[in-house]
């Protein structure tokens, strides 16, 4: 089965070193991240220490630090750094013609 995309925003409307926020109805919102190389994550937006909204945070490399408490969360894989442990829910990104899409299944999972 292939994955059914749904269109999010185009890649400008990202901001460098920040977060854009997706809300989604009766589940948390995910945030879409981009770095200073212009690479772009999707994380769920909420740390896994406690719950703080990871969009809120400042984006260092591959990082995203939580604005709550500081830990810092790899965005790659939504983990935390270590001392901390616990990690966050990645989600599938991709994008085409600057247009960024995320994948309709992981975005509205209770909708089949």
């Amino acid at each position: 089965m292939t994955n059914q995309w749904k269109a999010i925003c185009q890649v400008a409307d990202v901001p460098r070193l920040g977060a854009r926020v997706v809300t989604r109805p009766h589940a948390t919102s995910i945030a879409i991240f981009k770095n200073a190389q212009d690479q772009l994550f999707a994380l769920l937006d909420k740390c896994p220490h406690k719950g703080g909204p990871l969009s809120q945070g400042i984006v260092l490399a591959d990082r995203v630090a939580c604005p709550l408490h500081n830990w810092t969360i790899g965005l790659q894989d939504g983990c935390a750094m270590a001392p901390d442990e616990g990690c966050t829910q990645k989600f599938k990104l991709k994008v085409e013609n600057d247009i960024i899409y995320l994948d309709h299944a992981e975005l509205f999972p209770s909708v089949t």
